[in-house]
């Protein structure tokens, strides 16, 4: 293509475009915005529960609203990023996200609270696949790629324990109110930048009509599947409508499949889904989320119970994970994506993170954090920034630019539904632990204090029963990505975005 026509179709020169750094600067906070929200709550949970008069069995929906409308509309929200445009999409996530922020900071009731955290997961479904695939058409040099991935995958790493601190100093020194007010004015400077940063190249929309079949049936089959596993941690996974919601997803999802390969223009081209590569790096992404978010949680806990450390405290303490990221992702695996093949920074990622994962099997009440929880804390994050890096920039190599939002959604929707599956596995395992143990120790317990210390020690039992099964599972994670992820390394010349690209651009995809 010449570059007149190349001009005349908005496409940007072989360079990428010349706006591309600064694009990233706000496509990147917009991120960070997103995968904060997923832990700041966490820490003001307490607070606000109290304040609004939430009871303990209605306190789970703070967290289950979010995770239900943003993992079961991801797909949705791809979709509608490769049909409306990308750029508009991402302002009018922002937009939408800011708005239920702030209806969630004034929240005066525990139904408005779970309303806005509602809302909040809706627009994110629209912001998360339209922000990656964004990237993906400004940036088509493989080793600028590299780095601005690099960047991007260290805040959507990081960013949950970024989430931790800043929701402690907020909690401890403000309110619980501004871990909603916050993300105004982070979505008001992302969306203002966008609007006159971003140019996305023609020829990457996906004008087909809506598949509402499609829509109807991976909506209802995901949010079946959240909710069952979010029930199962609360009422039992022989609880009758825990069984009822995951045979229903099951049904939905069969029937999702069944119409796609029917469907003319389908909501997911199975073709996304079915090559080797990106199933193998959806799969080991989910699998490596399901370990990575039930550990949040214990840590927060053990840290906060066990230890007593404040909830800022508590927050820093995760900072070694955060500078593990960003290391590993910006410094090991920006540096060697353009050098090795994807499967030997997936598969030995995987595989250190797993080997943090076991220090942690060893914790006690007395263990020492300088010992035993910043070393593993530190590989656990060089582990998962190393195999997040080339996950992204592979996830949707090969797809062509009119599927790479809805590529992009089923990464983040691996992920959400993997952060669903870890949060409620891994807490029904540690609580049958933690039963048990206290089951049969309290009988010789003495007295109040001997009672509190097996309770104390019955809680670390069971996280570390349920951490033992993390690392079996970021085992698996590592040996699917050193099977299925056959993929080399990136070519190292430029590739174009828009009309004939499909076959060379990746587009990243990233999750919280």
């Amino acid at each position: 293509m010449s570059e007149t026509a190349r001009k005349a179709a908005g496409l940007a020169a072989p360079s990428g475009d010349a706006n591309r750094w600064k694009a990233l600067v706000f496509i990147a906070l917009a991120q960070l915005m997103v995968v904060l929200d997923a832990t700041i709550v966490n820490i003001a949970l307490p607070a606000a529960q109290e304040d609004l008069g939430i009871s303990d069995g209605n306190k789970q929906w703070v967290i289950t609203a979010y995770a239900l409308a943003f993992g079961g509309l991801l797909l949705f929200g791809g979709r509608v990023a490769d049909l409306w445009g990308r750029k508009r999409t991402f302002v009018l996530g922002l937009a939408g996200f800011a708005a239920a922020s702030a209806l969630g900071g004034a929240a005066t009731t525990g139904p408005l609270m779970f309303g806005a955290r509602a809302l909040q997961g809706v627009f994110g479904a629209l912001l998360a696949p339209a922000a990656l695939s964004l990237l993906a058409v400004m940036f088509t040099d493989a080793k600028e790629r590299a780095k601005a991935f690099g960047i991007y995958g260290a805040i959507a790493g990081g960013g949950g324990a970024v989430g931790l601190i800043l929701g402690g100093f907020l909690t401890e020194y403000l309110n619980w109110r501004w871990t909603f007010f916050v993300n105004v004015p982070f979505a008001v400077v992302a969306a203002a930048g966008a609007y006159f940063v971003i140019r996305e190249p023609e020829g990457g929309r996906n004008r087909n009509p809506l598949d509402i079949p499609g829509v109807l049936l991976s909506t209802l089959g995901l949010v079946a599947l959240v909710y069952g596993f979010t029930r199962a941690e609360s009422d039992g996974w022989s609880d009758t409508v825990t069984v009822t919601m995951f045979v229903a997803s099951v049904v939905l999802l069969l029937a999702f499949v069944l119409v796609e390969a029917k469907v003319k223009a389908p909501l997911l081209p199975l073709r996304v889904v079915t090559d080797r590569n990106r199933g193998g790096i959806y799969l080991s992404l989910g699998l490596a989320i399901i370990g990575m978010f039930g550990l949040f949680l214990f840590l927060t806990y053990y840290l906060q119970i066990v230890k007593g450390y404040s909830p800022v405290k508590t927050g820093f303490a995760f900072l070694p994970m955060v500078v593990g990221m960003i290391t590993g992702s910006t410094q090991i695996g920006t540096r060697l994506m353009t050098r090795l093949p994807a499967r030997l920074l997936m598969g030995p990622g995987f595989l250190v993170a797993g080997v943090g994962m076991l220090l942690l099997t060893q914790l006690e009440i007395d263990s020492s954090y300088p010992a035993l929880l910043l070393p593993a804390m530190l590989l656990l994050g060089l582990g998962m920034g190393t195999a997040f890096m080339p996950a992204m920039s592979l996830a949707t190599q090969g797809v062509q630019p009119r599927d790479a939002g809805v590529a992009s959604a089923m990464v983040n929707t691996s992920q959400q539904v993997g952060g669903a599956i870890g949060t409620a596995l891994l807490n029904t395992i540690a609580s049958s632990a933690t039963t048990s143990y206290v089951k049969d120790h309290i009988a010789g317990a003495t007295g109040r204090p001997q009672q509190q210390l097996v309770g104390l020690q019955g809680m670390v039992h069971g996280y570390t029963a349920a951490i033992w099964v993390a690392v079996g599972i970021l085992a698996l994670a590592s040996l699917i990505a050193f099977t299925f992820v056959n993929a080399g390394r990136p070519s190292m010349a430029p590739v174009t975005a828009g009309e004939g690209a499909e076959d060379e651009l990746p587009v990243p995809v990233v999750a919280h």
